[in-house]
């Protein structure tokens, strides 16, 4: 082993690299001029901040003092991971990038804090058994757990980055084909957990992660609910305010998977123009007025039984002022016209009326992808299908110069 570093170092010095950790520098620039090749991928690496990347692994640090691989280490010990980064801070928990010991993969680490009092928050108990049920391949791989007296932590596959994320790195809305991939990888999974009668509940681009190739996995299921639990015991308080459906809005906690699909359309709206569908910013009201904007203002004729909803208020379901309202659901038709139905038959305001996760796979709007998509199984990505791949965005992360304000980006700018 030593004699193979020593023939790799020689090598390296006369290409005029030098080792630095898991990774090479430049010797003196000024010494030794270098190929054009090598410039270019400087420029991009020094340039190109992507969140998650695991471009270097040790994150800098020294592989011989900060890694060591040991024999007999074993799932379930938590000296079997090393934190590299910190990428998120919650109010429960804490996301660190790190790197396995056992294998050499890079992993995520979510470490829920634990008060002594209190013990095991019920709600990290709740995502465990879950997680530990769901194997596929547009949700996110839970690898092991760690338990100690201080935290519990969940290590999952490590993906590089979230649509949220993304969308930052390409605003005024994504290619009209990635939003098409991206959009089957959602329904696919929630298509998965539906079919095993579980909800998501918290379906928001920040949750949904997108590896390297672009491959989208579910993410966060601190708020997820099996439907074997009576629905009673269910709560309104869930989902991202901008990504709750009027029905949750007004306290209904008789819901099903019709909530998902209303999170999923407001997550395809945002893809095809870069900004939210219903970005409320102070309280319930102002999110229904958005809605109400959007999709008009429901009546006990056109949505049966809202009038008893436990949040309803009449002064919610008034009239805006006409310079305010208006009903902006007609910029749709700026869309092509099976974006334009998909979109409505999942943001419908009466919740059995929205389009299921499995029927929305099958919707015309998917024909363009190869028909081999549909029949994969549960763990096979859609990447494994010829054909299926990630088209360049208008906003490529190798030339951050090439921003695009939203009204320079065409139709789908501005179509909500």
């Amino acid at each position: 082993m030593q004699n193979l570093r020593h023939a790799a170092t020689e090598a390296f010095h006369r290409l005029g690299l030098k080792q630095r950790h898991l990774g090479y520098a430049e010797l003196d620039e000024a010494d030794k001029p270098q190929p054009h090749w090598f410039h270019t991928l400087q420029v991009r690496r020094l340039k190109v901040q992507r969140g998650r990347s695991n471009s270097d692994p040790m994150g800098g640090k020294s592989f011989d003092q900060e890694f060591q691989w040991k024999t007999g280490l074993q799932f379930g010990t938590a000296n079997s991971y090393l934190n590299l980064e910190k990428l998120g801070e919650g109010t429960y928990a804490t996301v660190y990038k790190g790197i396995s010991r056992i294998n050499g993969h890079l992993v995520a680490l979510k470490v829920i804090r634990m008060k002594t009092e209190e013990g095991v928050p019920f709600t990290a108990m709740r995502e465990a058994s879950l997680l530990k049920g769901l194997k596929h391949a547009n949700i996110v791989l839970l690898h092991d757990i760690i338990h100690t007296k201080e935290s519990l932590t969940f290590v999952f596959e490590y993906v590089q980055t979230d649509l949220a994320q993304y969308m930052m790195e390409h605003p005024g809305g994504l290619h009209s084909y990635n939003v098409r991939i991206f959009m089957f990888q959602l329904l696919r999974g929630l298509s998965y957990i539906h079919s095993r009668r579980i909800l998501h509940r918290d379906l928001k681009p920040q949750n949904l992660l997108i590896s390297y190739l672009g491959e989208l996995k579910l993410a966060d299921f601190g708020l997820a609910r099996s439907k074997s639990i009576p629905c009673q015991t269910y709560s309104s308080e869930v989902v991202t305010l901008w990504y709750r459906p009027p029905d949750v809005l007004l306290g209904s906690t008789d819901y099903s998977t019709a909530l998902d699909i209303w999170g999923a359309g407001c997550v395809f709206i945002e893809m095809l123009q870069g900004t939210p569908a219903f970005p409320g910013e102070a309280d319930i009201f102002e999110q229904l007025q958005k809605i109400w904007a959007v999709l008009g203002i429901p009546t006990e004729e056109t949505w049966p039984g809202v009038n008893e909803l436990p949040n309803f208020r009449p002064e919610w379901f008034l009239p805006c002022e006409p310079q305010q309202f208006r009903n902006v659901w007609k910029r749709l038709s700026q869309l092509p016209y099976k974006t334009e139905d998909l979109a409505q038959k999942m943001l419908t305001t009466v919740p059995r009326h929205r389009i299921s996760a499995q029927d929305a796979m099958q919707h015309p709007y998917f024909n363009t992808l190869p028909p081999p998509v549909t029949q994969l199984r549960d763990t096979v990505s859609v990447f494994k299908v010829p054909g299926v791949r990630l088209e360049t965005e208008v906003k490529d992360i190798f030339s951050p110069s090439r921003r695009i304000k939203p009204s320079q980006a065409g139709p789908l700018a501005k179509c909500w």
